[in-house]
């Protein structure tokens, strides 16, 4: 069975239907719930109730389970941002990614994915397709880049030192069913859920104001879970880093564009005058080792966030 921190999460559980298409059974680990969903009822899945930053307990989920593989989605950094406490916040972060890899060689897993984030990328001056092997800077903005960072350094180190296969993903703007986020880094959830709910948009949440050229390479949810999915099962990877994403830069115009195709009176346009960027992941890599193709453009994508929307699911 594949071990999934997070699995009840938003990429989480996407990537965990992925594997369960895939014919895999799913141990998902969770703070706070030790239910298994309604939707996952019936399915090859089990929900472990376990903090990955105790690591007895986490061990202790090897004694009731065959665990073959481990997806870790649960963000190893503080969070949420300014904690009281930063030393041990640091401290609790990195040692549940240390506690993932010790639980691994104890079980004798070959090999772990783990989650970073196409934030790793700002800083450098580059425009177009953004590859896994461009230099990185070594400053960053944002709690979140930094510690994917620090945990992808980590990571190479422990690979090396263990012989796990350790797999960094590094996934771009992810939108789509159970979004918890909205408009806290871009504002494609925020539009769809504004013309679904027949409301003007709330956009104050994100870091700068959202123009019509402003672009970004979004990726539905449930490609990116079947990325992940792909990633984890396959026979072999030759690279320990991989683009997850759309590999393609959406403007918010063309989304804007698809929504109202569907909801033609949607209050949701946008002023002109963003920078226009075309930043965008290059996935190479992981067509080539996966045989991964997205299945979501954006009108489809859309189309199938604003039926989830309106049968009643909130975000």
């Amino acid at each position: 069975m594949i071990l999934v921190t997070g699995g009840l999460g938003f990429i989480g559980s996407h990537t965990v239907r992925a594997l369960l298409d895939m014919g895999e059974g799913c141990v998902l680990v969770q703070r706070r719930s030790a239910a298994v969903p309604s939707a996952l009822t019936g399915q090859d899945v089990a929900v472990e109730r376990t903090d990955i930053t105790d690591l007895a307990a986490l061990l202790g989920i090897g004694d009731r389970h065959k665990i073959s593989g481990i997806v870790h989605l649960a963000g190893s950094m503080p969070w949420p941002p300014g904690a009281d406490q930063p030393v041990e916040a640091t401290r609790t972060a990195l040692g549940g990614l240390l506690n993932i890899v010790q639980a691994a060689r104890n079980w004798g897993v070959s090999r772990i994915g783990v989650a970073s984030t196409i934030g790793i990328y700002r800083g450098q001056p580059v425009e177009g397709a953004l590859r896994e092997d461009l230099p990185l800077s070594m400053t960053s903005g944002h709690l979140i880049p930094t510690f994917k960072k620090i945990g992808e350094l980590l990571t190479g180190h422990l690979s090396d030192a263990t012989g796990i296969d350790i797999v960094n993903y590094r996934i771009s703007g992810t939108w789509g069913p159970g979004d918890p986020h909205g408009a806290l880094f871009f504002a494609a959830p925020e539009l769809v859920r504004a013309a679904a709910q027949g409301t003007e948009p709330e956009l104050s949440t994100l870091p700068a104001p959202a123009y019509a050229e402003d672009a970004l390479d979004l990726c539905y949810v449930k490609d990116t879970g079947r990325a992940i999915a792909l990633l984890q099962l396959a026979d072999r990877l030759n690279h320990r880093t991989y683009n997850v994403g759309s590999g393609r830069a959406t403007t918010n115009a063309e989304l804007i564009t698809a929504i109202k195709h569907a909801v033609p009176d949607a209050r949701i346009d946008l002023p002109t005058g963003g920078t226009g960027s075309s930043d965008h992941l290059d996935i190479t890599r992981l067509q080539q080792d996966t045989g991964f193709r997205p299945a979501y453009d954006t009108e489809r994508a859309v189309a199938d966030y604003l039926a989830w929307l309106r049968a009643g699911n909130e975000r």
